[in-house]
């Protein structure tokens, strides 16, 4: 990759595809900021280019390192536009990425109903699922969750199939045989095997993941609470250094339900700026989410906070920005400027 991006002389295409594959490999370690650097410079050149079939791929590397920084403004901004790529055939290049990481967006928004249609049109397609699993082996776990939390125990059981399948046929990819030890181990509720997948998973973010989905299954065990603070911890330490603090404060939210309190949080991406006055990055999180619309229970569920701690958060939001209620916010927010213009920039 190196090379190529240093040759002299590279078309349009050449220099695009450069950046989104190096853009895809900084987010597969973990490297989020280095990922939206790199995607965003990769859909500029695409459109100058007039090579809008690439835009899809920046626009998923993008909404998804929003969605690990906890950036809930520009996700949003990026739920409905993978959505329309994925059902009207506007890529070439991997519908069902586009439709998973939609699917990801939607459900933040909105739960796991909102992204029904999504989750079973992956599932139920051959095609689409062997795409998916092929290109992000890490889709599996959390297609198994998406499916489960439907009630859809069916569509969990293809996933887990079809990674399997997968990992037969190529027993040389470290990646895909862990993730399909993931899907298997939630499926069954093994949480041995799921931390045997988390050893597996060489994407520091998927093992990190796996780390939590062990540590949920162990906590629903007095015997096993000690392990389950030991893969909890894991899980934190994994989120944090691969660049997904919101994931971060989940699993720190989880530690303090067992009676271990963590340092610091990893902070929340956001956006900053004068008008924000002296906001935390907690504050600004509030401020964002509640500009778009949510309640206090529904920012609180999405930062892992109480409704109480929110509405104290709001208040000092008031204050600080000068403003008197929730409209007032919104307005004032929307002239702020930050992250979220990155990805109107991108589209």
């Amino acid at each position: 990759m190196d090379e190529l991006s240093a040759r002299s002389g590279a078309d349009g295409g050449t220099a695009v595809v450069s950046l989104l594959g190096a853009a895809d490999l900084a987010f597969a370690r973990g490297d989020t900021s280095a990922a939206v650097d790199l995607a965003a410079r990769g859909a500029d050149r695409a459109r100058r280019a007039g090579l809008h079939g690439f835009l899809p791929d920046a626009h998923t590397v993008l909404a998804l390192s929003a969605l690990r920084q906890g950036d809930m403004s520009v996700s949003a901004q990026f739920a409905d536009q993978l959505r329309d790529y994925a059902l009207l055939g506007r890529t070439a290049h991997g519908p069902s990425q586009c439709a998973w990481a939609a699917a990801q967006l939607l459900e933040v928004r909105g739960g796991p109903a909102s992204a029904a249609q999504l989750i079973a049109g992956i599932a139920t397609d051959d095609r689409l699922l062997l795409e998916l699993l092929t290109s992000q082996p890490t889709a599996a776990a959390w297609l198994v969750r998406a499916t489960r939390k439907l009630g859809d125990e069916v569509l969990a059981r293809r996933v887990v199939a079809g990674a399997g399948a997968l990992a037969v046929r190529n027993p040389g990819l470290c990646s895909v045989g862990a993730a399909a030890g993931h899907a298997a181990g939630l499926l069954d509720g093994d949480p041995d095997g799921v931390l045997a997948a988390a050893a597996a998973h060489q994407d520091p973010w998927a093992a990190a993941s796996a780390a939590e989905d062990a540590g949920k299954f162990l906590a629903a065990r007095p015997a096993e609470r000690q392990r389950a603070v030991e893969a909890f911890e894991s899980a934190a330490d994994g989120y944090a250094g691969a660049g997904a603090p919101w994931d971060a404060r989940r699993v720190a939210s989880r530690l303090r339900a067992l009676g271990v309190r963590r340092g610091r949080h990893p902070q929340y991406a956001g956006r900053s700026g004068p008008d924000a006055g002296t906001l935390t990055n907690t504050e600004a999180a509030v401020a964002e989410l509640v500009s778009q619309g949510f309640t206090n229970s529904q920012v609180g569920e999405r930062l892992f906070i109480s409704g109480h701690t929110v509405a104290f958060h709001l208040k000092k939001i008031f204050r600080k920005m000068d403003v008197a209620s929730r409209v007032e916010l919104t307005r004032a927010w929307s002239r702020v400027p930050g992250a979220s213009r990155e990805g109107a920039r991108a589209s």
